[in-house]
């Protein structure tokens, strides 16, 4: 058995190393590369939900979840195969981007070590799903949002159930954004209409500022409805939702075809249908609509500029432009050799005692491990810069003598505070039940935050009767 923190117990048998939490992207024990590539922004689009049922083909490519297994360096829409391989290979092409597929019979999550979990990316585009979320999923993509992640969300008109198990995607996301156990108070200032409309050409909002209007892709103008729904805004609800384009003769808070808005730390995109995306090519037998290059729209345009803003590519409070940006290591001690210097820590948190074993040289923080009631603090204070992609990194090993399987005794919460101490998101929250031996290497996306000072705390608090120990090495914030 494990001894306690203060008891000052040796361990009985030797530990081959400690595991860690982050919230931006899962990376294994003993992998060199980052979480988060500083120019690249990883988009994960889903095929876990029926997005190919009937006429529907909704993917990138028919190599999954690496659309790289069809052809590594696309040049045409047709190198890879889906309706959305145009959509893809642009993003393919610019070299700025990295894209997987989740694949049909697979599940989506948050916070796990799958390579498609969703804290391996910046962005989750949803293209037309009709199966509902499961609960798990519900809570991994809103704490995914929450976090600081774009999430895009393509529907298609009412009655549009593809696979004909009752719902369709107007159902599914609003379910998603009503029925979650996050926020089920209207997270993100809109719910999609029952509505079927045959056919429109939604026009833009007059917006020279806004990045999705007026990206880097292009101006948009115009968008195309092919039988495809609006959605009600709701600002009392979420003041930041924004309509960009609007079903001709509305404006306001309905009809928005297309729209915008934030939840936490992360972005959120609504289009009303699915044709706009549709570059017309598919797999055998399906009929598809070429709305990616009609001449009367600029869909092309506003889809890549929402996936570049949805990144944080673009605009303000996103991970800005990686390229002007130098490349650095934020944090002071970050591997605790220099004692408790640079770090805020209770006291005895940071120690080279041989009752737990460091990660690397001698020092590391040990947050709990007593037996009894209590609360371990560690922090550092950080500016990040404007401009910059970051990413947290750290390594945390959980130990504990609790016996149970299913209840989360003692804790340890991962947050971001601004300078007057208010947290701006909880990355994580591990507990007992995450204890395991083994170094394991998480990362977070910080460019959320980019342009703030941020506090960056792990707090450990502890019950009463068992120990469990946090005990966290070689942490990093690396921007680029």
């Amino acid at each position: 058995m494990l001894g306690t923190k203060r008891s000052g117990r040796r361990l009985t048998t030797a530990l081959a190393g400690f595991g860690l939490l982050l919230t931006g992207a899962a990376v294994q024990a003993g992998t060199a590369a980052p979480a988060h590539a500083a120019a690249t922004h990883r988009v994960l689009f889903d095929n876990a939900h029926a997005e190919t049922a009937g006429n529907a083909d909704w993917i990138i490519s028919t190599s999954q979840p690496d659309p790289l297994g069809q052809d590594s360096s696309p040049s045409a829409e047709t190198d890879w195969t889906g309706a959305l391989s145009s959509w893809g290979v642009a993003l393919q092409k610019t070299g700025g981007y990295s894209q997987k597929t989740l694949p049909s019979g697979s599940s989506l999550s948050y916070g796990g070590t799958s390579a498609t979990d969703l804290a391996n990316f910046d962005t989750l585009v949803l293209p037309e799903p009709n199966t509902l979320f499961t609960g798990a999923e519900k809570t991994a993509i809103m704490n995914f949002v929450k976090n600081g992640g774009g999430l895009f969300m393509i529907s298609d008109h009412t009655g549009a159930d593809r696979n004909n198990d009752g719902e369709d995607a107007v159902e599914i996301f609003n379910d998603l954004m009503t029925n979650n156990s996050v926020d089920s108070t209207d997270p993100f200032g809109f719910s999609v209409d029952s509505l079927s409309i045959g056919s429109d050409h939604p026009s833009a909002i007059s917006d020279s500022t806004d990045p999705v209007l007026h990206g880097s892709f292009g101006a948009v103008t115009k968008s195309l409805i092919a039988s495809g729904t609006t959605a009600t805004l709701k600002p009392a609800d979420n003041s930041a939702v924004k309509g960009l384009l609007y079903r001709t003769g509305y404006s306001g808070n309905t009809g928005a075809f297309f729209a915008t808005s934030t939840f936490g730390s992360g972005r959120v995109a609504f289009w009303g249908d699915s044709s706009p995306v549709d570059d017309g090519t598919g797999q055998s037998g399906n009929t598809l609509y070429d709305g990616w290059n009609d001449s009367t729209a600029t869909n092309a345009a506003l889809a890549l500029n929402a996936t570049e803003w949805l990144a944080g590519a673009g605009g303000s409070g996103g991970g800005g432009d990686p390229t002007s940006c130098t490349a650095a290591q934020l944090l002071g001690n970050s591997g605790f050799e220099s004692g408790s210097g640079t770090w805020s820590a209770t006291s005895g948190v940071i120690t080279d005692s041989a009752s737990r074993a460091p990660r690397s040289g001698s020092y590391y923080a040990w947050l709990d491990g007593n037996g009894t009631a209590g609360t371990d603090t560690l922090s550092q204070s950080v500016t990040i810069p404007s401009g910059c992609s970051a990413t947290l990194g750290f390594y945390l090993h959980v130990d504990t003598a609790e016996t149970t399987t299913s209840t989360a005794y003692d804790t340890l919460k991962v947050q971001v505070l601004n300078s007057s101490g208010t947290v701006l998101g909880t990355l994580a929250t591990y507990s007992n039940l995450n204890a395991a031996s083994g170094y394991t290497k998480r990362g977070f996306d910080l460019g959320a935050y980019a342009g703030q000072s941020v506090t960056l705390r792990f707090t450990g608090t502890e019950g009463s009767k068992y120990q469990t120990s946090f005990v966290v090495d070689d942490t990093a914030l690396d921007v680029s």
